[in-house]
């Protein structure tokens, strides 16, 4: 049995709806790594979400952040991050999400992001465009860095690795009217997929952390890659480029000569 689209809206809500009650409390904070951290509320939102995908359907393979994989049939399988954004979660600064995305045969079909504060809630099914709370959402129409207004992330290890984005974040300053760190990589993509942002880029991601914003993005009219311009983005180690086809063209130029 497959999930339609509205199965797994209903999970991100519900998901959504345990981040919602918990936020803003004490948390039992651990780390993952010097700056990664998280929350018992990473593991309770997490738990209900592989209860409910056990259950409904049978056999699936899951990807999850916390718990990693559950073993199934690979052709059926689903990306799930529970809290995306535990650092803005564990600091009190609202913005976060749950993201939950389904592929079939090694193609992603479903996507759905949700913000439990705002009542947001982003999803897209495989060739049917995107949309926002039901209604369709579309890229922006920029077609110049110049009036652009894009997003990033950092990763885990910049404190000590080369490879930590700051020339990227540095060039893209000095070509744009600016580059947020939001801290959502979910939210980041369904931000480009509504035009709110013009684009966004990222290096060492997880699957989960691009799967369903990613193709939110690309049915909401963007294109999506790794940083080298291949559709791939989900495979790790994942880097992704997610932008209006004319963007994303002057975004992947500037990401190769900087490289």
């Amino acid at each position: 049995m497959n999930p339609s689209l509205s199965d797994i809206e209903s999970l991100a809500r519900g998901a959504g709806e345990i981040l919602r009650r918990g936020y803003n409390r004490s948390h039992q904070v651990s780390k993952k790594g010097v700056i990664d951290l998280v929350t018992e509320i990473d593991h309770l939102s997490e738990a209900y979400l592989l209860g409910e995908i056990r259950q409904r359907f049978p056999g699936h393979q899951v990807l999850a952040e916390e718990s990693g994989v559950s073993r199934g049939r690979e052709e059926q399988a689903w990306f799930i991050d529970p809290l995306d954004g535990t650092v803005n979660y564990a600091h009190g600064v609202p913005l976060f999400c749950v993201s939950i995305a389904y592929a079939a045969g090694g193609t992603l079909q479903l996507g759905a992001v949700y913000d439990p504060l705002r009542d947001e809630l982003f999803s897209a099914e495989k060739g049917c465009g995107a949309t926002l709370n039901g209604d369709a959402i579309h890229v922006s129409s920029a077609e110049a860095l110049q009036n652009c207004l894009l997003a990033t992330g950092f990763p885990y290890d910049s404190w000590n690795s080369p490879r930590n984005n700051l020339d990227y974040f540095s060039r893209f300053t000095r070509l744009t009217q600016g580059v947020r760190r939001l801290g959502s990589a979910a939210l980041d993509l369904c931000y480009v997929a509504a035009g709110r942002l013009d684009g966004y880029w990222e290096l060492t991601l997880n699957p989960w952390d691009v799967a369903a914003g990613g193709l939110i993005t690309t049915e909401a009219g963007g294109l999506v890659t790794d940083l080298e311009g291949k559709p791939e983005y989900i495979t790790p180690p994942c880097s992704i480029l997610a932008a209006p086809p004319a963007i994303h063209a002057l975004m992947l130029q500037n990401l190769q000569s900087a490289a």
